[in-house]
C-alpha cells in the first residue's frame, strides 16, 4: 500500500485538478468524492472506485481489507496532504477516484409504465442542481433529465450540496431538442413551468406518464417547452415578486404529483 506525505507528489496534483476543472474529468473519466456517505452511496449506484486516499486513523482495518479484496487501489496519505486536497472543511478522512457514468438519453429506460420525470432546462448554479436530485431522491420519481447543463455533474459542489443524491438517482443529460423528442416517442406528458399561458399546477392530472419541467430563476424555460407541453402551469404567488428557487419550485410541483399518485 503506497504512502504520500509529499504536497509535489504527482497524485495530489491529479486530485486537485479533478476537483477543479470539468475538462479533466470528462478527459480522464474520474471524478472526485469526498466523505463516507458519499463514497456509500457510489456503491449503491454501481459506480466503480478507482483509488481511495485516506488517513489511517478513519479507515478500520476491516475496510482496508475490503477494499484490498475488491482490487481498489489505495493510498495512505499524511494529515498535511489530505488537507491539501480536502475540499470540506470538515475531516472524514477519506476521498474516492471514481469512474464516470454515461448519462445518455438511450440509456434510460423505464420499468415504471407511468414514470414520473423531473426536468431541468440549464441550471448552473451547483448547489440548485445538488438541491433537485435530493428533491428527486426524497420523491423517489423515475429519472431526472437536465436539459442543456451549464453545469457537469460531478462537479464537487454538486456532489457535496446533493449530499450524495447524484448516485442514487436516475440521471440523462441532452439537449433540449433531444428530450422534447425523446418524451414524445415515450408518449409522457410534459407540463411546463412557466407563468406564460399556464394554469395553477394543483389543478392538472400528473397520474399518467408525466414529465414536469422546470427553467432557471433568472430567464425560466425556453419557447420550445411552452410549445412541446400538454400544459403550461405556474405555482400561485401571493407575494410581491413572481419566482422563487427553482429547486423550491420542483420539490412543490413533484411532490403534487406524487400525492395524486398516492405517494
Amino acid at each position: 500500500m503506497q504512502y504520500i506525505s509529499s504536497l509535489q507528489n504527482g497524485i495530489v496534483k491529479k486530485v486537485l485538478q479533478l476537483q477543479e476543472k470539468s475538462r479533466t474529468r470528462k478527459k480522464k473519466g474520474v471524478f472526485v468524492v469526498e466523505g463516507q456517505r458519499e463514497i456509500s452511496l457510489i456503491e449503491k449506484g454501481n459506480y466503480t472506485i478507482d483509488t481511495l486516499l485516506f488517513l489511517e486513523k478513519f479507515v478500520s482495518e476491516t475496510q482496508i481489507n475490503e477494499y484490498t479484496d475488491r482490487q481498489i487501489n489505495l493510498i495512505s496519505v499524511s494529515k498535511e496532504v489530505y488537507q491539501k486536497i480536502s475540499y470540506r472543511s470538515s475531516t472524514e478522512g477519506v476521498i474516492a477516484l471514481v469512474k464516470t457514468k454515461k448519462h445518455d438519453l438511450k440509456n434510460l429506460h423505464f420499468t415504471n409504465k407511468k414514470p414520473l420525470i423531473l426536468i431541468a432546462e440549464a441550471p448552473e448554479k451547483p448547489g440548485n442542481i445538488g438541491a433537485i436530485l435530493r428533491t428527486a431522491d426524497a420523491a423517489n420519481i423515475d429519472a431526472v433529465i437536465i436539459a442543456n447543463p451549464k453545469t457537469d455533474l460531478y462537479n464537487p459542489n454538486v456532489i457535496r450540496s446533493s449530499v450524495g443524491c447524484v448516485f442514487t438517482n436516475t440521471v440523462a443529460t441532452g439537449t433540449t431538442e433531444e428530450i422534447i423528442t425523446f418524451l414524445k416517442e415515450q408518449n409522457v406528458n410534459i407540463y411546463a413551468a412557466t407563468l406564460q399561458n399556464s394554469n395553477a399546477y394543483h389543478l392538472e392530472n400528473y397520474t399518467q406518464a408525466t414529465a414536469i419541467v422546470v427553467g432557471t430563476e433568472a430567464t425560466g424555460l425556453t419557447q420550445q417547452w411552452r410549445d412541446a407541453a400538454k400544459q403550461n402551469i405556474n405555482i400561485p404567488m401571493q407575494g410581491q415578486i413572481d419566482s422563487m428557487n427553482v429547486s423550491v419550485a420542483a420539490g412543490i410541483l413533484i411532490f403534487e404529483a406524487k400525492r395524486q399518485r398516492g405517494f
